[in-house]
Protein backbone atom coordinates (compact mmCIF):
# COMPACT_ATOMS: atom_id res chain seq x y z
CA UNK A 1 0.00 0.00 0.00
CA UNK A 2 0.95 3.56 -0.57
CA UNK A 3 0.30 6.33 1.46
CA UNK A 4 -0.60 10.03 1.22
CA UNK A 5 -1.51 12.53 3.91
CA UNK A 6 -3.67 15.56 3.98
CA UNK A 7 -4.71 17.61 6.25
CA UNK A 8 -8.87 19.04 6.60
CA UNK A 9 -8.80 22.31 5.98
CA UNK A 10 -11.75 24.64 7.49
CA UNK A 11 -13.54 24.13 3.75
CA UNK A 12 -13.90 20.57 3.59
CA UNK A 13 -16.11 20.76 6.42
CA UNK A 14 -19.65 21.38 7.22
CA UNK A 15 -21.44 23.55 9.66
CA UNK A 16 -21.37 20.45 12.36
CA UNK A 17 -17.27 20.70 11.64
CA UNK A 18 -16.91 17.07 10.05
CA UNK A 19 -15.94 16.34 6.81
CA UNK A 20 -18.48 16.79 4.47
CA UNK A 21 -18.71 13.44 2.55
CA UNK A 22 -18.36 14.34 -0.88
CA UNK A 23 -14.32 15.46 0.57
CA UNK A 24 -13.53 11.64 0.92
CA UNK A 25 -13.57 11.23 -3.01
CA UNK A 26 -11.32 14.34 -3.16
CA UNK A 27 -8.95 12.78 -0.61
CA UNK A 28 -8.74 9.40 -2.84
CA UNK A 29 -8.06 11.24 -5.92
CA UNK A 30 -4.74 12.74 -4.13
CA UNK A 31 -4.26 9.67 -2.83
CA UNK A 32 -3.99 8.09 -6.31
CA UNK A 33 -2.05 10.61 -7.71
CA UNK A 34 0.63 10.03 -5.09
CA UNK A 35 0.12 6.22 -5.67
CA UNK A 36 1.59 6.81 -9.07
CA UNK A 37 4.23 8.89 -7.80
CA UNK A 38 5.53 6.35 -5.62
CA UNK A 39 5.40 3.53 -8.56
CA UNK A 40 7.82 6.10 -10.82
CA UNK A 41 4.94 7.18 -12.87
CA UNK A 42 1.96 10.09 -13.04
CA UNK A 43 -1.04 10.78 -14.52
CA UNK A 44 0.12 13.71 -16.83
CA UNK A 45 2.26 11.16 -18.51
CA UNK A 46 -0.08 8.95 -19.08
CA UNK A 47 -2.38 11.67 -20.36
CA UNK A 48 0.35 13.10 -22.88
CA UNK A 49 0.34 9.67 -24.05
CA UNK A 50 -3.20 9.83 -25.12
CA UNK A 51 -4.59 7.87 -22.57
CA UNK A 52 -7.03 8.97 -19.75
CA UNK A 53 -8.54 6.77 -16.15
CA UNK A 54 -11.79 8.25 -15.63
CA UNK A 55 -13.79 6.49 -12.76
CA UNK A 56 -16.36 4.71 -13.55
CA UNK A 57 -17.60 2.96 -10.39
CA UNK A 58 -16.88 4.54 -6.83
CA UNK A 59 -18.05 3.82 -3.19
CA UNK A 60 -17.24 5.13 0.45
CA UNK A 61 -18.52 3.30 3.61
CA UNK A 62 -18.29 5.42 6.45
CA UNK A 63 -17.32 4.39 9.95
CA UNK A 64 -16.26 7.56 11.71
CA UNK A 65 -15.93 11.12 11.23
CA UNK A 66 -12.75 13.10 9.91
CA UNK A 67 -12.85 16.99 11.40
CA UNK A 68 -11.05 20.30 10.53
CA UNK A 69 -7.45 20.32 11.27
CA UNK A 70 -7.29 16.68 11.59
CA UNK A 71 -4.23 15.26 10.01
CA UNK A 72 -5.47 11.96 7.56
CA UNK A 73 -3.69 9.09 6.42
CA UNK A 74 -4.96 7.36 3.32
CA UNK A 75 -3.38 3.94 2.33
CA UNK A 76 -4.24 2.96 -1.40
CA UNK A 77 -3.41 -0.28 -3.33
CA UNK A 78 -4.73 -1.23 -6.53
CA UNK A 79 -6.75 -4.51 -6.09
CA UNK A 80 -7.49 -5.29 -9.56
CA UNK A 81 -5.58 -5.02 -12.87
CA UNK A 82 -7.47 -5.66 -16.21
CA UNK A 83 -6.32 -4.85 -19.57
CA UNK A 84 -8.69 -1.72 -19.90
CA UNK A 85 -9.53 -0.99 -15.95
CA UNK A 86 -8.16 -0.89 -12.48
CA UNK A 87 -9.52 -0.76 -9.33
CA UNK A 88 -8.01 1.17 -6.23
CA UNK A 89 -9.37 0.14 -2.36
CA UNK A 90 -8.62 3.03 0.00
CA UNK A 91 -7.87 3.19 3.44
CA UNK A 92 -8.76 6.59 5.59
CA UNK A 93 -7.38 6.88 9.00
CA UNK A 94 -6.42 10.03 11.69
CA UNK A 95 -2.44 10.16 11.26
CA UNK A 96 -2.35 9.34 14.79
CA UNK A 97 -5.30 6.51 15.28
CA UNK A 98 -5.40 2.96 13.69
CA UNK A 99 -9.37 3.33 13.86
CA UNK A 100 -10.52 3.66 10.08
CA UNK A 101 -12.45 6.46 9.80
CA UNK A 102 -13.63 5.28 5.72
CA UNK A 103 -13.12 2.58 3.09
CA UNK A 104 -13.45 3.25 -0.66
CA UNK A 105 -13.06 1.81 -4.03
CA UNK A 106 -12.94 3.16 -7.33
CA UNK A 107 -13.24 1.51 -10.64
CA UNK A 108 -11.09 3.58 -14.13
CA UNK A 109 -11.34 2.54 -17.53
CA UNK A 110 -8.31 2.91 -19.62
CA UNK A 111 -9.34 5.31 -22.42
CA UNK A 112 -7.82 7.11 -25.33
CA UNK A 113 -8.67 10.85 -26.80
CA UNK A 114 -11.88 9.69 -28.28
CA UNK A 115 -13.32 8.64 -25.22
CA UNK A 116 -13.32 4.56 -26.57
CA UNK A 117 -12.15 1.96 -24.11
CA UNK A 118 -8.24 1.14 -24.84
CA UNK A 119 -5.11 -1.22 -23.48
CA UNK A 120 -3.51 0.11 -20.41
CA UNK A 121 -0.23 0.93 -21.48
CA UNK A 122 2.42 -2.12 -21.02
CA UNK A 123 4.65 0.41 -18.76
CA UNK A 124 2.16 0.92 -16.62
CA UNK A 125 0.56 -2.54 -16.26
CA UNK A 126 4.14 -3.20 -15.27
CA UNK A 127 4.54 -0.77 -12.88
CA UNK A 128 1.14 -1.47 -11.46
CA UNK A 129 1.24 -5.67 -11.18
CA UNK A 130 3.62 -5.31 -8.79
CA UNK A 131 0.61 -4.94 -6.02
CA UNK A 132 -2.43 -6.36 -7.62
CA UNK A 133 -3.21 -9.62 -9.52
CA UNK A 134 -3.67 -9.45 -13.61
CA UNK A 135 -6.88 -10.54 -14.74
Amino acid sequence: MVEARVRVIYGDTDQMGVVYYANYFRYFELARSEYFRARGGSYRELEREGRFLPVVEASCSYKGSARYDDLLLIRTQVSELRRASLTFEYELRRQSEEKILCTGKTVHACVGRDGKLVRIPERIAEMLQASAPRA
